[in-house]
Parts: structure tokens; sequence; C-alpha cells
């Protein structure tokens, strides 16, 4: 809940909704209104009407993005409760967080609501034996707790398809669904590449504008990652293109029909995949306004992550190995020589944590994670 707004506004992390429901009912007096269902849609037929017969409870309200128009009818409701008393915590806003919605609730809330960005499930959620099993099915809480693979594939694959065909055309122009799908999963197939929007057109038969608008829509539904490069002036040329990677590791491997952890073990995306899993787990844990990006030089200089924290925690490179021996390569130590991080890790696929030279130390991705949530602490 929003300690200092009217209204929270949550996304994009899929939570069945009633469970949803009855944890928010053991905290506090409540009312669910799914905006799918029609009748829930009617209810609010009049929402002044309606909302102001429960300014005592807590008004969820799911799948706002189904009527954008009654932000305006809420500014009018909180303006009138706030005379009244009733400040803080009176709605919590459930949908997917696309930038007409955000422009909408800004421009219709300013000053009234707080964003939470609900992320899928990361390693510090689930137990230590169950890391793997949020690697291979990816963050959703559906597809994690799944009986079996299979299950949890034909869970991500109707996710898709359904994401494709119904919600994305709602989000932005009539994009042919089948068009990006097919550059959704070459981006999949090219998980951490430098992006090259030219080549990707080429494959679809469309322009390169036109790929990244594409691209631009899928960023901006959370789907996609588009990790910067760093820039400084350090006296080398630098690599300007950003990376691409499919945010979900569980998506990412549905959409390359990649069922079991054996079949990703032997996969060629296994180690992209496992570099953008970590990725999304240490940005997730660093502080909010963390800037992240990736170095690369002409050279061959390269950190996989560049954390700049601020303040005194400073900036800390990361690279990424999914084996369990923590060896970078020549071109990370020339990295670290080029830009003095404040700290330098090797994020690999075990658990011990140990120095492999003066300034780089190697660590579990587990133990990373609660390094960055520490520092997340002490910023406040």
């Amino acid at each position: 809940m929003a300690r200092q707004a009217a209204v929270a506004l949550i996304g994009p992390r899929q939570v069945g909704k009633t469970t949803l429901a009855h944890k928010i009912a053991e905290i506090r007096p409540s009312i669910y209104l799914d905006l799918e269902s029609s009748a829930d849609r009617d209810k609010l037929s009049d929402p002044v009407l309606f909302l102001n017969r429960h300014t005592e409870k807590l008004v969820v309200l799911d799948e706002i993005h189904r009527v954008p128009a009654l932000f305006e009818s809420l500014r009018g409701i909180i303006d009138a409760g706030r005379r009244e008393g009733h400040r803080t915590g009176r709605f919590l806003i459930l949908g997917s967080a696309t930038i007409d919605l955000l422009r909408q609730s800004g421009e219709s809330l300013a000053g009234r609501i707080t964003y939470v960005d609900l992320t899928p499930l990361t390693v510090d959620e689930v137990d230590a034996d169950n890391l793997e099993q949020l690697w291979l099915r990816g963050g959703f809480p559906d597809s994690f707790l799944a009986v079996t693979d299979s299950d949890s594939l034909e869970l991500r694959e109707s996710f898709i398809r359904t994401y494709l065909e119904r919600d994305v055309p709602m989000f932005g122009p009539r994009i042919p669904a089948e068009t990006l799908r097919r550059l959704w999963t070459m981006l999949a197939h090219n998980q951490g590449a430098l992006l090259n929007a030219s080549r990707l057109a080429s494959g679809l038969s469309v322009s390169a504008p036109t790929v990244t608008s594409y691209i631009d829509l899928l960023v901006d539904l959370l789907l996609v990652r588009r990790l910067q490069p760093f820039y400084a002036n350090v006296g080398k040329r630098l690599v300007k293109s950003p990376k691409t990677y499919v945010r979900d590791s569980g998506l990412t491997h549905a959409l390359l029909n990649i069922e079991t952890f054996d079949d990703l073990l032997g996969h060629p995306v296994s180690g992209p995949s496992w570099e953008n899993f970590v990725i999304e787990n240490l940005i997730t844990a660093a502080p909010s306004r963390a800037q992240a990006s990736f170095y690369r030089t002409a050279a061959g200089a390269e950190i996989d992550l560049l954390l700049e924290l601020g303040g005194q925690q400073g900036t800390w490179a990361v690279e990424i190995k999914r084996s369990l021996v923590a060896k970078p390569q020549r071109g990370f130590y020339q990295a670290v020589e080029d830009l003095q991080p404040a700290k330098a890790f090797v994020v690999h696929a075990g658990e011990d944590r140990y120095p492999i030279s003066e300034s780089v130390e190697a660590v579990g991705l587990r133990e990373m994670t609660e390094l960055l949530l520490g520092t997340r602490a002490k910023s406040g």
C-alpha cells in the first residue's frame, strides 16, 4: 500500500486474483473489482456513487487498463476524500504498466499516486534449491509453481499467444501478431546481442524504423530490456549500440520451445539466458535510482553489467559466468582498469565467495543479490 498517496499502481507480475483478494482481506477491510468482468464494470457505471459507499475500505481495481477513463473519476473522489480526512491508501490499482496507462494516471492523479513495479519472482523470493527451476520457468508465479515442466511451458505459451493477440493491440498501433512473435523469437535467439535493427528488419521483410518501433513497444510493455552502453571519456572507442534481452527467462525458453532443464543446458542460448537471468535479478535488487548499463570497447574490453549505485556505494562492475569456475576473460580486467569501479565481481553458478584478484571477487547469484539489497537498505 502507498504510504504517501491515495493510490498505488502495481504491475506487471501475474498473481492469481483469488489469492490476491484473500491476502488483501487479511490486512484490512477491502473490496475487489476485476475490470475484465462485465459485472464488475457495471458496478462502476456511476463510479462516484459506488466508490463513495466504500470510503472505509481499500478498493482494489484489477486490470485497470480495461477502463482507463476511470482515472478522471478517481481524481475527484480522492480530492473529496482528502477533505474528509481519507488521505492515503484508499485504492490499489493493478494492471499492465503501459506508456498510455502511466501517462493517463500521471496526468489525472499527479501528486495522488505511487507507482510500484511488481517484477516476476526473483532468487531471494524462492528456496535456494529452486534456483534452476526459476531460471528455466521464469518468474511468473503460475509458471514457476506448475506441477510439471510441460504444464509450465503450456502456461507460458498461452500467455504469449494471449498477449500478442489480445493485449498488445490495445496498447499500440495494430501490429500483426505473427510478425511481432517472430521478432520476439528472434530477440530470444539473440539474447544479449548488440541490437542490429537492419538485420532484424531483413529477416521480417519490414523496415529498420518499423523494427525499432516494435522493439520500443516490447520495451514499454516490460517484455524486453534494452540495456544501454556506458559512456565515459576514457580515450577508447566504445560500442554505442544497446544490447537486448527478453526479460523473463521463462518467456525466452517458451519462445524457443525449451521445456526441460536438460533441454536448456544443451541449447546455444543457455549462456546468454543465464546472463539475462542474472542481470534481471541484480537490477531488481539494486536501489531504485541505480543506473544499469554495460561497457565494451572496440578493442575487446568488456563488463557485462555496470551498476551506478550513487552516493558512497559508487559503481559496481559485474562479469557473469554460467560455469562453477569464476574465471573472467582478459577483457574484463582491462575494463576494470579503464573504469576503476568501487567494486568488481564475477557472478558464477555456484555459491562460494572468494577473491580472484586484489580488485575482483567471485560470488554466487543469491549472495550477490543480498549484497545489492543491502545497498538499497543503506540508501533508504
